[in-house]
């Protein structure tokens, strides 16, 4: 096949793989030539695919793979990233039915709303809180499309980096009052502590992560917009929902963002 039609074929077959919420086995093994550069353009072709079934529109971008541990279990040495879409947006006190996922986790995340663009290639942790309006307490619902979230990084980016829906909490503070690498994270759910964390957890500093994406956007020719959201990366290990859950994810001085989950 050539290029183009590997990028139609696989963005289809993940497309139809959420909607119809059925797992799909590894890409690179069918597809030897799925690099990473090939998979982001295959992110790219299924966000065409999503918006225009969806009647939606980007609103920001997420970051994977920003702890040093996940990098090594995958072999790789950068993060990866993803797009959010307005469609993926849930609000606090909404009860979120675990149907239409295949199989779910959360994981806690810093929210960063910019009030100025923040282009490449030459971005600093600086430019970075300098460009941001608020940061907010904020968690990512993951749900890869692979069968038993085993994926190689190609075929995570090539799926959005397992992106599925988010919630934004209802407290925006200037990251200015912040020290965001100390900021700590406490993760519960049904009440239990599950996860502990930090800001230094993502790249040292949430903000690196995000110059590194602002940097690695400008390569394709895109930049970081006013008004768009960027979730920085995960403050710890994933966790498996079930329905019935309530998690809440609380950040020090910034605040807690809950989740409630039913059937």
């Amino acid at each position: 096949m050539i290029k183009t039609d590997v990028i139609d074929q696989i963005a289809y077959e993940l497309f139809e793989a959420e909607k119809q919420k059925r797992a799909v086995g590894k890409f690179v093994d069918a597809y030897p030539e799925l690099d990473e550069a090939l998979a982001y353009q295959i992110q790219e072709r299924l966000i065409e695919m999503r918006c225009l079934e969806e009647s939606t529109k980007r609103i920001g971008w997420k970051l994977g793979l920003t702890s040093k541990a996940k990098q090594e279990m995958m072999g790789v040495h950068e993060p990866s990233y993803g797009v959010l879409l307005e469609s993926m947006q849930m609000f606090e006190g909404e009860k979120i039915s675990l149907a239409p996922f295949i199989h779910a986790k959360l994981e806690p995340e810093i929210a960063f709303i910019f009030s100025k663009e923040l282009k490449g290639p030459h971005v600093t942790v600086a430019d970075v809180l300098h460009a941001t309006e608020y940061i907010a307490p904020a968690v990512e619902i993951i749900d890869s499309r692979f069968h038993g979230f085993s994926f190689t990084l190609a075929d995570a980016v090539a799926d959005n980096s397992s992106s599925s829906r988010f919630i934004i909490g209802e407290r925006f503070c200037s990251p200015k009052d912040f020290d965001l690498k100390l900021m700590g994270m406490v993760f519960r759910q049904n009440g239990e502590v599950v996860a502990t964390g930090a800001g230094a957890a993502v790249m040292g500093h949430p903000a690196r992560a995000i110059a590194w994406l602002a940097n690695r956007l400008y390569k394709v020719g895109q930049s970081i917009q006013p008004g768009e959201v960027v979730l920085s990366g995960s403050l710890s290990a994933a966790i498996k929902i079930e329905a019935g859950d309530h998690f809440t994810a609380g950040f020090d001085g910034l605040g807690c963002v809950e989740a409630v989950f039913t059937e």
